[in-house]
């Protein structure tokens, strides 16, 4: 990948600049409110968001000296399948001024965010899923949306640790080491960064009337679990969780027992993975629901060769996968998968994908057979590459950016 340069001139219209200076960030930041349908930010607001702007990371493009367009990155890991952590940009604010779209302004945004980015993986979330994966991003992880009827949830048994409420203070300065601890055990979750946590810890705005509890077995502290809760016009209470982190199944268990026993709680939501077995924990399972499924991250692969090497394989015999790339073609080419690795070969392919299915099967969330079901892909031996990218956990990313 080539290195990052101060601004890039795209033929007829835009020039791509990074930016380097607060006023340009806040233009910036208000360019991708409006985007969004919502207004400038305020200054409280402005105050928040201002840590989350990171030297070398936001980009913007413009006509002249008019500013028509934004993206920017936040400098995380990733973790992989088989537990490695790489180098992972968490793409966010991509917007376009109302009068520039259908003009090529994104398209130049995210080619030289791209091409320059350092990190072998960038994450974003599609406020449209038709709009990715021209760049290569293919939908990598789904998620969960249940409730919670806390009236009937009954958990057999004690608790095996123990758990104790923190305080505002406290837990700003015990929960972002706690998360890095314990916060990332499934493919998909990503470390967050100072910005994040600033926002996190507002109590003037989202996080007013937030609660903490953090868990600790027999090794110390494993978990926490973050909650609102508010009460509606009929003087129902309804709890939402609004981060969750288990090191184990212990700590788990033990947190649900503390929500669902809470006084004067009638509901309680929460975002959950694929595989999230709570049901099980209740004496009648029919106390869980599940409100939708619904896309959560689309994945990059910017690094072809060296996400593949980052991750491990299940057993089957080997595969040779051929990737096109249109947009970064150093990432095209041939590789032989293996339970061993992946390396680049010159062998015939059994599988030709395009990168952004690529990175859709990544983490394990979609399987090749799906893809070639649905004619989306080439080849043959799909069992076998199935087998070789299969995940025994779902993926998650619990870090919404």
């Amino acid at each position: 990948m080539r290195s990052a340069a101060a601004s890039a001139t795209i033929a007829g219209v835009t020039e791509i600049r990074v930016l380097t200076d607060d006023a340009q960030y806040r233009a910036h930041n208000t360019l991708f409110r409006r985007a969004m349908h919502w207004g400038p930010p305020t200054d409280d607001q402005w105050k928040l968001t201002q840590p989350s702007y990171e030297d070398g990371r936001v980009h913007a493009a413009f006509e002249g000296d008019t500013m028509v367009g934004s993206t920017q990155s936040f400098a995380s890991t990733m973790v992989v399948p088989g537990g490695a952590k790489v180098p992972h940009a968490a793409v966010s604010r991509v917007g376009v001024r109302a009068d520039y779209t259908r003009r090529g302004v994104l398209s130049a945004l995210m080619r030289e965010q791209l091409s320059t980015l350092p990190d072998p993986v960038a994450t974003l979330r599609a406020s449209e899923g038709r709009i990715y994966g021209r760049f290569g991003y293919g939908l990598a992880t789904r998620v969960r949306f249940l409730r919670v009827d806390a009236r009937k949830a009954a958990i057999p048994g004690a608790m095996t640790g123990s758990v104790r409420m923190l305080d505002p203070d406290t837990a700003e300065k015990t929960l972002p080491d706690l998360h890095t601890a314990a916060g990332l055990g499934r493919p998909g979750q990503i470390t967050r960064w100072q910005g994040w946590w600033v926002r996190a810890f507002d109590r003037t705005g989202d996080s007013n009337n937030l609660v903490t509890v953090v868990h600790s077995g027999l090794d110390g502290d494993d978990g926490y679990v973050s909650y609102k809760v508010s009460e509606d016009k009929d003087f129902k209470h309804h709890m939402e969780v609004e981060d969750f982190v288990a090191a184990n199944a212990d700590a788990w268990r033990d947190l649900w027992i503390y929500l669902t026993r809470l006084d004067l709680i009638d509901t309680i939501e929460v975002d959950a993975a694929l595989d999230d077995p709570l049901a099980w924990l209740f004496e009648d399972p029919r106390v869980v629901y599940t409100k939708d499924v619904f896309d959560q991250v689309w994945l990059r692969l910017v690094d072809v060769p060296r996400m593949l090497a980052a991750r491990t394989y299940g057993q089957a015999a080997p595969v040779v996968v051929e990737v096109r790339d249109k947009l970064l073609p150093a990432n095209d080419g041939r590789y032989r998968i293996s339970p061993e690795g992946a390396e680049r070969v010159d062998a015939a392919a059994d599988i030709t994908i395009p990168v952004d299915l690529l990175g859709a099967v990544y983490l394990g969330d979609t399987r090749f057979s799906d893809l070639a079901a649905a004619r989306r892909i080439e080849g043959t031996r799909f069992d076998e590459a199935d087998a070789l990218f299969a995940s025994p956990v779902a993926p998650l990313c619990s870090t919404f950016f």
